[in-house]
């Protein structure tokens, strides 16, 4: 495996790939069915002739270049064209509303934007007046861009069939671009990431490429990636995770990305490709292991009995098999046989058969359902990061894994906690500010160079590793005194299969309470197998049988609370199930999926007094974002469950 080296630049790192691993894959995508491959050699000369195509449409050093859309190799390579002529990438979440596309483009002063497909397009034409510095606009996909007559739309396609070209008839413009990449340095702005806004407005995280690059260079040697291994590029290009896992070390390692066919397809392509390396967030691994319940319910008998009891075998001897340590002879036996019956075939369902390492993060992971994967062979590890650390900050070593942990440091990274109880570090990728924020840029940074997570953690005294427990602002107190922590909780509730979502309330009240989305594709699966009919989302969400069965996975929790003598009094008391899905074009929820509770606790205010005022139901009225950006409302007489504490009156404190 190759790492930097000296190779400070993104640009001079491609172009040793294309010298070392030249005939070895580095993208590939499948489109209309079929699977294409580039080599380095091929992308390197594609690029070239593509930073050649954008010069001579006037993209200059400094300027920022906006990419809206899926995972697509055109539009990596637009981020290495860009960052060939020193120009700064600025990838935008795909699903971004008018709105927020119209935010980023603006505060970012972007002169160019490479949009996807007609979709993108027409969000930026449609926010043209609000972005000053916009010239053109660049499109991958050409279907239904026909009949536009805007002068700045032009195919990517022919920006790189111009500059190859141009290249050919024009050795002085071999030169220029070959200068622009010999001039390029490691303190040279690679990338502004904005923050997906969990805490407050998204703000531009400004990368350096050497920053980039050292703590990539790490990683990788970590994990021992190399030009081998594959990559499944499906996350959004925007999110500091492709940014890094797939982008960077990519480049670093000389591995190759895959690009789904399209977000329907992922399951399936993810199974053909075979990635060695993989990252989902919780969410992802929860809805996989949601699939795979749903599909056992509809077996045969005998393949249940089957499936329940190599699992009960897996949790028995899965870790100790995964980690090289001693395991009795039967156990080995019936974890062999479990290997070929089940597990590999669950792993070959979901299309994890060649991984060799993955990863999850962005929050916490039910230790359930962490123990469940690793226990079936898959060696999924935590690490917990920020975009202003470029990802890393711990990371769980082989042999170290613990369910409730996110690791030690990464390497080369030091950690501390503050007197508040705040994590706080310092590390080779840590950002070097906020675009056009210097203020809020100097208060999230200490005196001494720490930058300031806003979470609040403490190490493990028996491992040493770092435990997260909650943003340090979330975490609040019974009136009683009693910790809560809503992430820890509202994990331990996601980790129902019923349950997609909830959020937890409880700071200076009497009492805990909860706020629940069901997981629609496990509730109406288990609405069919029991033969409940109901007519939409919220009617599903609003049966008594529905309430009866959530009630027992929130039981659940309360049970589980009770071994655990700091949060043993911050059992939930009270909960309803909302009447809609949160949403991200609502506010609800940030592009990457992570809660705002703030603004639900302001939205849903009615349900929060009703909730704590002794009410058995409440009256609520939602405006909903319709998937064409339309407007509406919806109106519900939503019901709220009591719940009894667990546990007695000397393990609940006060609280009981």
């Amino acid at each position: 495996m190759a790492d930097g080296g000296s190779f400070d630049t993104f640009p001079k790192l491609l172009l040793r790939n294309a010298t070392q691993f030249g005939t070895r894959p580095a993208f590939r995508h499948k489109d209309l069915g079929i699977w294409q491959t580039w080599t380095w050699a091929q992308v390197a000369a594609i690029v070239r002739a593509y930073a050649a195509g954008l010069h001579r449409l006037g993209l200059q050093p400094g300027d920022k270049i906006a990419v809206v859309g899926s995972n697509r190799p055109k539009l990596y390579w637009t981020m290495m064209a860009a960052q060939a002529l020193q120009a700064i990438p600025v990838p935008v979440y795909s699903d971004a509303v008018a709105e927020e596309l119209a935010f980023v483009l603006a505060h970012a002063e972007a002169s160019f934007v490479a949009a996807q497909d007609q979709e993108q397009v027409d969000k930026v034409l449609s926010v043209c007046e609000r972005v000053p510095h916009l010239q053109k606009i660049l499109y991958d996909e050409s279907r239904g861009l026909d009949g536009y007559a805007d002068s700045r739309l032009i195919a990517i396609h022919d920006v790189i069939e111009d500059g190859r070209a141009a290249l050919t008839a024009d050795p002085a413009l071999c030169g220029q671009i070959d200068e622009f990449v010999r001039q390029g340095d490691g303190s040279d702005i690679a990338v502004i990431l904005y923050t997906s806004g969990t805490t407050g407005a998204s703000k531009g995280v400004m990368l350096s490429t050497r920053g980039c690059i050292d703590a990539a260079s790490d990683t990788t040697r970590f994990d021992g990636l190399a030009d081998h291994d594959v990559v499944f590029a499906y996350l959004p290009l925007a999110w500091v995770g492709d940014h890094y896992l797939n982008y960077v070390q990519g480049l670093v390692a000389g591995f190759c990305m895959a690009c789904p066919e399209s977000s329907e397809t992922i399951e399936q392509d993810r199974r053909e490709i075979g990635p060695t390396f993989y990252f989902a967030p919780p969410r992802g691994f929860e809805a996989m292991l949601t699939r795979l319940m749903i599909r056992m319910e509809d077996a045969a008998p005998v393949k249940r009995r089957m499936f329940n009891y190599f699992l009960d075998v897996a949790r028995r001897y899965g870790e100790q098999v995964l980690t090289g340590k001693q395991v009795p002879l039967r156990g080995r036996l019936l974890y062999a046989l479990g290997r070929l019956l089940v597990y590999e075939p669950l792993k070959n369902v979901l299309g994890l058969s060649r991984v060799r390492v993955a990863y999850t993060a962005g929050e916490a992971i039910g230790p359930d359902l962490f123990a469940f994967y690793r226990s079936i062979g898959l060696n999924l590890k935590q690490l917990y990061g920020q975009t202003e650390a470029f990802l890393y900050v711990t990371c769980q070593p082989d042999g170290e894994i613990y369910p409730d942990t996110v690791g030690p440091a990464a390497p080369n990274v030091d950690i501390r906690i503050a007197q508040s109880g705040e994590v706080q570090f310092r590390s080779p990728g840590m950002f070097v500010g906020y675009f056009k924020d210097q203020a809020k840029t100097a208060e999230t940074m200490t005196f001494d160079g720490y930058v300031k997570t806003g979470d609040a953690g403490f190490f493990d005294e028996k491992t040493g590793h770092l435990k997260i427990i909650d943003r340090a602002k979330d975490v609040g107190w019974l009136a009683d005194g009693t910790m809560v922590a809503p992430k820890y909780l509202e994990n331990k509730l996601k980790f129902f299969p019923n349950i997609k979502e909830a959020i937890t309330f409880g700071d200076s009240r009497e009492f805990v309470c909860a706020m629940i989305n069901i997981d629609p594709v496990a509730v109406a699966n288990w609405a069919e197998r029991n033969n409940i009919a109901y007519g939409s989302y919220q009617e599903l969400a609003g049966h008594p049988l529905v309430y009866d069965m959530v009630a027992k996975d929130v039981a659940a929790v309360n049970h589980s609370l009770v071994k655990e003598r700091v949060l043993a009094g911050a059992q939930i008391r009270r909960f309803l199930i909302l009447h809609k899905e949160l949403d991200a074009d609502d506010g609800e929820l940030t592009r990457t999926q992570k809660v705002r509770r703030r603004f639900i606790a302001e939205r849903y205010a009615p349900l929060v007094t009703a909730l704590y005022d002794g009410s058995h139901e409440a009256d609520i009225s939602t405006e909903v974002t319709f998937e064409d950006g339309r407007k509406g409302t919806i109106a519900a007489r939503v019901k709220i469950r009591d719940m009894q504490a667990t546990g007695s009156a000397e393990s609940l404190g006060k609280a009981a």
